[in-house]
């Protein structure tokens, strides 16, 4: 759903929400998003979900990237991430 913001006579569309990353634990995954300034955001190097030491970030191998892990999206023969948009909400 786009909202658009009106500013005199034009209006500016809104970037749409990146969508919502879930285990199949229901464990939040943060956002996938390219943002690396979006604190949710996978993309963020020193972010919960985007730093490679965080243990909830699909970007450290020893923690929710761990190949061998059923939920991780690095794993081949796993379960994967459940992704949600805002109108699965």
């Amino acid at each position: 759903m786009a909202v658009h913001i009106a500013i005199g006579l034009s209006t500016i569309p809104t970037p749409p929400t990146p969508p919502k990353l879930y285990d199949r634990d229901g464990n939040y995954r943060g956002r996938l998003s390219s943002n690396p300034y979006d604190p949710d955001s996978v993309s963020n190097p020193y972010g919960r979900y985007g730093n490679r030491f965080s243990p909830d970030s699909i970007n450290n191998h020893f923690g929710a990237g761990n190949p061998y892990s059923p939920n991780s999206p690095t794993n081949p023969y796993g379960h994967g991430l459940q992704i949600q948009g805002d109108d699965d909400d």
